[in-house]
Parts: structure tokens; C-alpha cells; sequence
């Protein structure tokens, strides 16, 4: 008998490439570097000056301008960006632009948020030149609290000194992510100081997947005339004929006050279709607690109660009183996937 081929082995150990330990050490110092963000954060220096800035975005009667140069200038943006869809109103003013006319955008009961990991930003001058003349609330993030951007702020968020990602400790990257980290616990500590909600959020995020998210049951549901609906004195054949009038494959069951008192489904009308008589009132055969849901209510959250109940259809009830109906077609139809 011929030997047996042998297989390779497939769990054998296989070194990760140059390019992945380069990919891996990236990840490293960037964690390290945030880990330090994290314990200056914990501590009074960086912990209170944080919740000085966020209590003096929050209490504005204006924007946030928020502004930086290079690499810096872009994390601005993305700040400013996020503030705007979470609920604090900002803006992105290019510290070039600043001294060439755009200096105007910033108004009385503004407050200036300025990036600079240096704090030697030359670009920057004219703007902080504009906030003490005019007396403009000036945030600045920077790792020199002693250099003259920190001196210049009225408050000074003081990062902590931490090693690039790059090899030759040039390029910004270490830098550049705490800087974002720091602006995106900004943004979340302000949408919790202002009471963001969810509804909120929707107004700034309309289309989309995340539009669709944000949607709520009464926005989608059937209602009126679409709402398939019988008394409890109705037979099973009106029932019946009601059901297959709509669009759902049930009926709710309501008493005189519109109250939903229970369901007839499909399901209901197969058991009994051969064993009884069709002009019996719909009350003996109705199915009772039917699963409801409230019109304020996500659609992700009404998808989830069908999910966990096997159910495609829900009554849409407020204090009782049935006001609609949703089916998980309504509701997939907006790009929300089922779990």
C-alpha cells in the first residue's frame, strides 16, 4: 500500500511580516499614549482645566470656534464636525484665513478652541491677539502649558507629553490622536451637559443609515383607515374579511372605549375555521395580550421586540389605546437589518 500523502500542517506558527510588527508597534505607542491622556486626565491639572472648558462651551450664548494649523488643523475640523452633529454649535476658522478678514466669524460670547501641540504656532498669533483684545473665552490644547499659546489661554488644557508612532519622531501621529481623543470627550461630556438626546441627534442626521436608526414607530406606522380593527362583538367572518382587507394578516380587537383588548391572526383564524361556527363574535377566539409597542419608540427597538417575540407584526398602543400598526417590512424597507 502507497504511504499517505502528508498534509501540511495549518496551525504551525508563522512570524508576523516587517510590516506587520511595524503596523503592531504603531498600534503600541498610540495606546501608550493614550493611556497617559487617561492618567493626566484622572489627575487635577488636565481633569479640572477639562471640566472648565466644558463648562464654558456648555454655558455660551455663542459657538465654538475651534482652529489649528497642519496636521492639527485637520483634527480641528473633525472637532468642529463633531460638536456641530452632536448639538454644540462650532465651526472650523482656518488660522490663515483668520488674519486675512475671517477674523469677523468671531463674535461676542464666542468661546475659541485652539490646537497646537507645540504651542508656537505662529499662524495662530492673530487670533489669540483678536480673543484678549475683544475678550473671547480661549481654550487651548497643547503639551507646553508654558509656551505662548498656553500662556495666552484663559484656559489651558495641558496634554501629556508622549512619544510619536513615527520612527523618526517626526511625523504627528501619537500627537494627533490624543489631540482627537481629547476633542471627542469634549463633544460626549457635551452632549451629556446639554441633554442630548436621540431625537436631537436625528435632527442633525436626517438621511442614511443612521437617519433610519433614529427613526421612530410613529413615523412609520399604519394609521387611520391603514389599521386593521374589529369590536369584540364582531364574528369571525367580519373579522375575517377585515383582515384580509389590510395589508398585516391580523386584525387587532378593541373594545368601545379603543381600547386593544386582543389580536386575530392567521394562526387564529386556521384553528378554528373547521370546528366552529364562522358568526360566533371574535371575542371566544381572539388571541389575548397581543405584543404592543410605543409610538415614541425606535424602529431598531420595535425590529428587536419582533426578533425576540417571532412576531412580523406589532400594534402600536399608547396608555392601552391602539393608535397604529408596524410591520417589519416597514421598517426594513428604511435599511435597518434584522439581528
Amino acid at each position: 500500500m502507497a504511504d499517505a500523502k502528508l498534509k501540511p500542517n495549518m496551525n504551525f506558527h508563522v512570524a508576523p511580516s516587517p510590516h506587520r510588527l511595524s503596523a503592531l508597534r504603531t498600534l503600541d505607542i498610540e495606546i501608550e499614549g493614550l493611556v497617559a491622556l487617561k492618567d493626566a486626565v484622572t489627575n487635577p491639572d488636565l481633569g479640572q482645566s477639562l471640566e472648565r472648558a466644558i463648562k464654558a462651551i456648555a454655558s455660551t450664548s455663542g459657538r465654538v470656534i475651534v482652529t489649528g494649523m497642519g496636521k492639527s488643523g485637520h483634527v480641528a475640523r473633525k472637532i468642529a464636525a463633531t460638536m456641530r452633529s452632536t448639538g454644540t454649535s462650532a465651526l472650523y476658522l482656518h488660522p490663515g484665513e483668520a488674519s486675512h478678514g475671517d477674523l469677523g466669524v468671531i463674535a461676542a460670547g464666542d468661546v475659541v478652541l485652539a490646537i497646537t501641540w507645540s504651542g508656537e504656532t505662529r499662524e495662530l498669533d492673530d487670533v489669540f491677539h483678536y480673543c484678549r483684545h475683544y475678550g473671547i473665552t480661549l481654550v487651548v490644547a497643547t503639551a507646553h502649558p508654558d509656551s505662548t499659546a498656553g500662556r495666552a489661554a484663559d484656559i489651558c488644557l495641558a496634554l501629556p507629553h508622549v512619544r510619536e508612532a513615527c520612527p523618526n519622531a517626526l511625523a504627528p501621529t501619537s500627537s494627533t490622536t490624543l489631540q482627537l481623543v481629547l476633542g471627542d470627550a469634549l463633544a460626549v461630556a457635551l452632549i451629556e451637559a446639554r441633554g442630548f438626546s436621540p431625537n436631537d441627534f436625528r435632527v442633525f442626521h436626517p438621511g442614511g443609515k443612521l437617519g433610519a436608526m433614529l427613526a421612530t414607530v410613529g413615523e412609520v406606522m399604519g394609521t387611520g383607515e391603514a389599521v386593521p380593527q374589529v369590536s369584540t362583538t364582531t364574528s369571525i367572518m367580519d373579522a375575517t374579511i377585515e383582515m384580509n382587507r389590510k395589508r398585516y394578516g391580523c386584525t387587532a380587537v378593541v373594545d368601545s372605549r379603543d381600547r386593544l383588548v386582543g389580536a386575530f391572526t392567521d394562526g387564529d383564524l386556521r384553528r378554528c375555521i373547521t370546528v366552529h361556527d364562522l358568526r360566533e363574535e371574535i371575542a371566544r377566539h381572539m388571541s389575548l395580550n397581543p405584543v404592543t409597542i410605543d409610538p415614541d419608540s425606535l424602529c431598531s427597538e420595535a425590529l428587536t421586540v419582533m426578533n425576540e417575540n417571532a412576531v412580523s407584526v406589532l400594534f402600536v398602543t399608547r396608555k392601552d389605546t391602539l393608535v397604529g400598526i408596524i410591520h417589519m417590512h416597514d421598517i426594513v424597507k428604511l435599511g435597518i437589518e434584522r439581528g
